[in-house]
C-alpha cells in the first residue's frame, strides 16, 4: 500500500509508523504542559489560600497586623467582615478582615 502525504512522493509503512510516534509525541507533551501548569500556578495558588484561611482564622485581639495596604497597626475588635485596626493613638480605622497580609511578630 502507498501512503500519499503532502510533501512526499511516496511512502511505505516507515511514513505511517512516524505520524502514528508523533500522535503519542502530542499526548505526551500535552500531558507534560498540564503537569507544569499544576505545578508551577494552580499549586502554589491553592497554598496561598491555605496560608492566609489559616491567618484569617487565627487572628486575635491585640495582634500587631500589617494590611494589603501597608498600614501598621493592633487589632482592637474583630467581626466575621470588618476589623478594628488601631494605627495611632486613639485613632481607629475598619478595615474588611481579609485585607490583613500577616501579622507582625514582636521582637524581644
Amino acid at each position: 500500500m502507498t501512503v500519499y502525504a503532502p510533501g512526499l512522493i511516496r511512502a511505505g509503512p516507515e511514513l505511517v509508523e512516524v505520524v502514528v510516534d508523533s500522535q503519542y509525541g502530542s499526548i505526551i507533551s500535552f500531558v507534560v504542559l498540564v503537569a507544569a501548569f499544576y505545578l508551577l500556578i494552580i499549586r502554589p495558588q491553592m497554598k496561598r489560600q491555605k496560608d492566609q484561611a489559616a491567618l484569617m482564622a487565627s487572628l486575635e485581639v491585640g495582634d500587631n497586623v500589617v494590611s494589603i495596604g501597608g498600614i501598621y497597626g493592633t487589632i482592637r475588635s474583630l467581626d466575621v467582615e470588618q476589623v478594628q485596626l488601631e494605627v495611632a493613638e486613639n485613632l481607629v480605622i475598619t478595615m474588611a478582615r481579609s485585607a490583613i497580609a500577616r501579622k507582625i511578630e514582636e521582637v524581644e
